[in-house]
């Protein structure tokens, strides 16, 4: 192939970077989110073809049988990928980006880089997000504990991160030719994969949608520093827009439940210890799907809440239906999303989009919050944790001080459900047991479809 003049090369390099800075922005709205993930997408290839033209580029066979091997499976699997294992995919996604920073670092630092700092950085934390999404991989799958830990945890993590910044700065002061740096680099990315493994093991399943965009934005930094390590401006500026959005992304989700990054990233025993917590009064009321459609179809106005049970039951299609008979009786009906509701952020605004209900009538738990004590009928399809009222009421419950959807203030509240088990933070929810709640039972989708045929036969 033949090498393009340096000046063709970063004029490409900074068309790539406006696409993925205008591809980030489209992302912003989900009006024009898919055309943003085609922006981010066209300036990556052009970004993967000018790296071919680039001068000093060789093993031209063996970059593209690389990527096939990541990109056809990847495809494929993207294709045939359930809307409820998206969670697990982005998990899985953000530590193969990791990964892949993580051993170009150890390629330049085993061949020995101008650039060791940069390096070692890009390595410590390319490492700790492969491992630890992995992980965030697994318990999301449910191919383990959404928790974990033994005694003395969060002194072991510590202590094993002070080894690895000390190793770290051990193999940036030591001179090239010394004889155990090979040996020295191994153990730090040893103890780096194992630094992710402990660092993830101990986070509760309602903390996963933070976990996931904090590996998002580590996995962007690892990017970036191993971009300036090789001198690619394509990986700076990518790894920098990833990191930086991945960072606020993070930011906006701890703070969606009331939680410090610290808090939730070295959960104390304490707070691990209250996950059986119960303190649920009253009990369980069922309702059938013929008055529960009464209730709504002469209601004012009704609000959903879906939760990751819509996404399981696949029911969103149905309740775009039920919706749209609802708004036809003259009845107005809003959807109200809690931040970190499903399993990453974000996850429910895709599966309605998916539906096609209009972003119009989808509002923020900021901007819904006050609507709920004027609601006649509130119906709760697959959310739990987020609706749950011991966030408000009870200093003992892990969730305690996230803001959650004030549903158990609306007159009615019907929640879908399978049966009577917990939210994924293990913990009962009081609203289920209110006075003014009524629990139809059942399978989303099927639930969804009853109620819509009593609706219209009303």
């Amino acid at each position: 192939m033949d090498d393009l003049p340096i000046f063709l090369i970063q004029t490409a390099y900074f068309l790539a970077a406006i696409l993925f800075i205008l591809g980030l922005k489209k992302m912003g709205s989900p009006a024009t989110a898919r055309g943003g993930i085609v922006w981010a997408g066209v300036g990556m290839m052009l970004a993967t073809i000018v790296t071919f033209l680039t001068p000093n580029i060789g093993n031209f066979g063996l970059i593209i049988t690389a990527i096939m091997l990541g990109g056809l499976p990847a495809w494929w699997f993207a294709k045939r990928v359930a809307m409820t294992d998206m969670p697990q995919m982005i998990a899985l996604y953000n530590g193969m980006g990791g990964g892949a920073a993580a051993a170009i670092a150890a390629v330049e630092l085993f061949k020995g880089t101008d650039h060791q700092t940069l390096a070692i950085l890009g390595a410590l934390i390319g490492s700790v997000s492969f491992s630890g999404s992995i992980i965030a991989y697994a318990k999301l799958k449910g191919l383990m504990k959404k928790s974990w830990a033994f005694h003395n945890q969060q002194l072991v993590t510590i202590a094993l991160f002070t080894t690895i910044i000390l190793l770290g700065v051990a193999i940036i002061m030591a001179p090239s030719h010394m004889v155990a740096l090979t040996f020295m680099i191994t153990v730090f990315f040893i103890l780096a994969l194992i630094f992710g493994i402990l660092m993830t093991l101990p986070i509760g399943g309602a903390d996963m949608p933070v976990v996931i965009s904090l590996y998002n934005a580590l996995t962007g930094l690892a990017v970036a520093f191993e971009g300036f390590v090789l001198g690619n401006e394509a990986m700076i500026i990518a790894g920098i827009v990833v990191g930086s959005a991945g960072t606020l992304l993070t930011r906006l989700m701890a703070k969606a439940m009331n939680r410090s990054l610290m808090n939730v990233l070295l959960p104390s025993s304490h707070e691990q210890s209250h996950n059986a917590i119960d303190d649920t009064e009253g009990s369980l009321k069922p309702i059938d799907a013929m008055d529960a459609g009464i209730m709504m179809a002469y209601a004012q106005q009704v609000i959903i809440i879906p939760g990751y049970g819509m996404a399981v039951a696949q029911a969103q299609h149905k309740i775009w239906e039920l919706t749209k008979t609802l708004i036809e009786n003259k009845v107005a009906v809003k959807f109200a999303i809690h931040p970190v509701a499903g399993r990453m952020p974000g996850h429910m605004n895709v599966l309605l989009a998916e539906a096609g209900v209009p972003y119009d009538i989808i509002y923020d738990l900021d901007d819904i919050n006050e609507e709920f004590e004027k609601t006649d009928v509130v119906l709760v399809i697959g959310a739990n944790d987020v609706v749950n009222p011991v966030a408000r009421t009870n200093p003992e419950s892990p969730i305690y001080g996230m803001p959650i959807l004030n549903a158990d203030k609306a007159k009615n509240v019907l929640v879908i459900k399978r049966g009577e088990g917990t939210g994924f933070s293990g913990i009962k929810n009081n609203l289920f047991f209110a006075d003014n709640t009524r629990m139809l039972y059942g399978d989303g989708q099927k639930m969804a479809a009853e109620l819509l045929q009593n609706i219209k036969s009303l």
